[in-house]
């Protein structure tokens, strides 16, 4: 007798779709090569700090320090801007990682429950940030290639002219909007691709959801559980860094108060996503669909905006996007609950 099982990633797949099929019927350009980048440019930001945050629920944790992470990132970066591209990324990244490295020495060693450890280090982080912006933005430098790394697309320069031609193929198109697409997506790509491979093909993802699925158990079977969750939140703070850093390269300033609300954010696009939030399961791939669907919504509202038939203020997309998000928890839980299918003669 078969079960029908309803997989949560297929699930924001089809929604992704369903939004995707509404929006291109009810707005014009919104399936546009504009559109689809600004979407992607914008939403790797969200998509990296997500894909730290996954990992950490996967091991039955939680980190709230991802977004004043990302914004303490952007200010190191941002004033480093001035030496090079590969300075103000890495300055930005070591940013990420030290906060990473404190929450994971705080849970790890002094036993301090994730919550209470990151709560403490996400305002910490959110001082930091302030003090060192002085309460304000910090321009990057333009006179390096800092600013491309957010603002320009990868493979541009490889842009035949034919492509743009009037009477230019599918084909054609297809290979003109992979060539245009936005460096900060190609970032979160390669890390996506990254961290699906881990967590599926090797023994750190395998202990990653082991220790997730039970601590105790894990220990009594010899795995390594401090060092795996002691990774996973340096993890987390390397791609709240690396989401700092595209931050400021892309809107071409550090930005001290940008990352408020980045967590909640994230833990939306991963639950979404169809990880767990007590641990032990999750899907790389359904984090990034999550994360997609969520500024999916985010664009909808907008265009809605334009079209001058309602006007949402950003309180009220806040509660929209809030309230979809529940709408598609919800569905996904009864889903998943569903009853063996009986087989009638």
């Amino acid at each position: 007798m078969g079960k029908v099982r309803f997989s949560p990633t297929l699930g924001v797949l089809l929604a992704l779709v369903l939004l995707a099929a509404f929006g291109a019927w009810r707005y014009e350009g919104f399936l546009g090569t504009y559109n689809i980048q600004t979407v992607l440019r914008y939403n790797s930001m969200f998509a990296l700090v997500a894909l730290g945050m996954c990992f950490v629920i996967m091991t039955g944790g939680i980190d709230l320090s991802v977004g004043t992470t990302a914004a303490l990132a952007s200010v190191v970066s941002a004033y480093l801007s001035s030496y090079g591209l590969l300075a103000g990324a890495a300055g930005g990244l070591a940013a990420g990682a030290i906060v990473g490295i404190i929450n994971a020495l705080i849970i790890t060693r002094l036993k301090i429950l994730p919550f209470i450890a990151t709560l403490a280090t996400m305002l910490a982080a959110q001082g930091t940030a302030l003090l060192l912006a002085n309460n304000q933005s910090v321009s990057a430098s333009y006179d390096t290639a800092f600013t491309v790394l957010g603002q320009g697309d990868l493979l541009s320069f490889m842009r035949p002219e034919w492509v743009d031609a009037e009477n230019a193929g599918i084909a054609a198109t297809i290979l003109g909007f992979i060539l245009s697409f936005p460096t900060p997506a190609w970032i979160a790509l390669v890390a996506y691709i990254v961290g699906g491979v881990t967590l599926n093909s090797t023994s750190f993802g395998r202990h990653v959801l082991a220790v997730g699925g039970g601590t105790e158990a894990s220990r009594l079977m010899g795995l390594p559980v401090n060092r795996t969750i002691f990774a996973v939140y340096v993890i987390s703070g390397v791609t709240a860094g690396m989401a700092g850093v595209i931050l400021a390269s892309q809107f071409g300033a550090g930005q001290p108060i940008e990352g408020i609300g980045w967590e909640l954010i994230a833990i939306a696009s991963v639950v979404v996503g169809g990880t767990l939030l007590t641990g032990g399961k999750g899907s790389i791939g359904g984090t990034l669909a999550g994360a997609l669907l969520l500024g999916l919504i985010y664009t909808i509202l907008n265009f809605e905006n334009g079209m001058g038939w309602i006007s949402l203020s950003a309180y009220w997309q806040s509660v929209v996007r809030g309230a979809f998000l529940l709408i598609v928890v919800i569905l996904q839980a009864k889903l998943m609950q569903t009853k063996p299918a009986q087989i009638t003669k």
